[in-house]
C-alpha cells in the first residue's frame, strides 16, 4: 500500500501529569496490537467527537477518572505512517482529574518521570513525544 492510499486515524492521548510530576504510562495487554508497548492514555476519535470529548471519554471507559475539555491542554502531536494506515495523534496535557486513575481494561499502569520514558518500549509514533514531554515538564 502507498502512503497515498493509506487511511488516516484520529487518536487523541493525554500526559496525564500528578503533583509529582510523573506522567502515567499504560502498557497495552496481551490480544491487542502492540501488545506489551507503553503508550499515553487515549483512544480513537469517533465521528462527530472533537480530540477533547474523545479522550473524556476514553479517560472514563479506560481508567475511570473525569475531566474537562477545559483542563486539557494541546501540548504536540504525532503523525506517523505504519504499515496499514496513517496516525494523527494531538497529545494534551492535563494536571486535573476526578478519581484515581485504574486499569479497567487489562492494562498495566506506571506513573513514570519524563526522564524516565525511553526505559519503557512505546510505539513508534509515541517516541518523538518523549523529549518534548521532557522539556516542557
Amino acid at each position: 500500500m502507498t502512503e497515498t492510499t493509506l487511511r488516516s486515524v484520529l487518536v487523541s492521548a493525554v500526559a496525564l501529569v500528578d503533583v509529582d510530576g510523573r506522567v502515567l504510562l499504560a502498557r497495552r495487554p496481551e490480544g491487542k496490537s502492540m501488545a506489551g508497548l507503553w503508550e499515553f492514555p487515549g483512544g480513537k476519535v469517533e465521528a462527530g467527537e472533537t480530540p477533547e470529548i474523545a479522550l473524556i471519554r476514553e479517560l472514563q471507559e479506560e481508567l475511570g477518572i473525569d475531566t474537562w475539555a477545559s483542563c486539557l491542554a494541546p501540548l504536540t502531536f504525532a503523525s506517523h505512517t505504519y504499515d496499514d494506515f496513517h496516525l494523527l495523534m494531538p497529545l494534551f496535557v492535563c494536571r486535573k482529574w476526578q478519581g484515581q486513575p485504574i486499569a479497567r481494561e487489562g492494562q498495566t499502569l506506571k506513573w513514570v518521570r519524563p526522564k524516565d520514558m525511553r526505559d519503557y518500549p512505546m510505539p513508534p509514533a509515541d517516541i518523538p513525544l518523549i523529549p518534548i514531554l521532557r522539556d516542557w515538564l
